[in-house]
């Protein structure tokens, strides 16, 4: 890991081994495979919640929807045309428009307005759907616990209807109080008695529902509801890197320039993904996204996604 710049960034290394993760060196990062967990998805790490260094706060899908098809892809859970393993192949990219090369992108360090930023492309294989998008992440040094993230689709690529880019592991940190303008809503009050291994429906709240900024943006945040997760109660047979290590942090999405068909989703699970055992406390979160109408922007169709200490 290398700084760059005034600011202190973390960049992939000149020299080998280098590692696939970008951001700020006392704040907000993300990582790529061969990080830990699954592939086809990108790692959002958060240091300075007292985490040890592979320790993942969530991960951020790439779910596109195509105009005229009821079903998403699924980065995470496709199969590669690559090679045939489960999960989407991401790399990493200085240009969106270059071909993926054998090393992992420095990413772009330059200033505007006097404010220091970081920027690297995702590409991601084709989808099953005929969906070819790549992801922009940027980091600005003066929000250390931020990454803004955009999606695009490629000339190559099927129209889009939908660009999800949804954070995909609420239950780690058993997030539950999801805050909008008026009111905050928790699982238990949206799916009650909902039990077993198997995802809920989504819940949808419109743009009129979530919390606006000064400057126009929408904010949405969801939190756990316990004062201290770490001393949870597991059932037996838990794995461990489900409980939670570390203090607790509010996690949100903010859209700066939102449409008016915007809306926030959520789905929940009662037990941990691909396991039988019960999440402590009940149901909590899982997905959590931002959607609208799919915009062809040359700028890209941007959200922040932001972890931000409670204690």
């Amino acid at each position: 890991m290398t700084p760059g710049g005034a600011h202190a960034w973390i960049r992939p290394g000149a020299t080998a081994p280098a590692e696939p993760r970008w951001g700020h060196a006392d704040g907000l990062q993300i990582g790529l495979d061969p990080a830990l967990g699954p592939r086809g998805l990108i790692r959002v790490f958060a240091p300075y919640l007292d985490h040890p260094h592979d320790r993942l706060v969530n991960f951020i899908a790439v779910e596109p929807l195509p105009v005229g098809a009821t079903d998403r892809g699924y980065s995470e859970l496709e199969f590669s045309e690559l090679d045939g393993v489960r999960g989407k192949r991401f790399w990493s990219l200085d240009d969106p428009a270059a071909t993926p090369g054998g090393e992992y992108a420095a990413g772009v360090v330059d200033e505007v307005d006097g404010v220091g930023r970081l920027t690297v492309y995702i590409g991601c294989e084709r989808f099953a759907n005929g969906a070819e998008v790549r992801v922009r992440a940027r980091f600005r040094a003066d929000r250390p616990h931020e990454v803004a993230l955009a999606g695009f689709r490629l000339d190559s690529s099927v129209p889009l209807d939908r660009l999800y880019l949804s954070a995909t592991m609420g239950n780690w940190a058993r997030l539950r109080r999801l805050h909008l303008a008026e009111r905050v809503v928790t699982p238990a009050e949206l799916w009650p008695g909902h039990r077993g291994d198997g995802f809920t429906e989504h819940a949808r709240f419109p743009l009129s529902a979530l919390r606006r900024t000064a400057d126009g943006a929408a904010v949405v945040t969801a939190e756990p509801d316990e004062p201290a997760p770490t001393t949870a109660a597991y059932a037996d047979g838990t794995d461990g890197h489900w409980r939670y290590v570390g203090r607790r942090a509010v996690q949100g999405w903010r859209a700066q320039s939102p449409g008016p068909d915007l809306e926030v989703l959520v789905n929940g699970r009662y037990c941990y993904w691909a396991s039988q055992a019960p999440i402590p406390g009940g149901t909590s979160y899982e997905n959590f996204e931002l959607g609208e109408p799919f915009r062809d922007d040359p700028d890209g169709q941007e959200y922040a996604f932001t972890v931000e200490p409670l204690d």
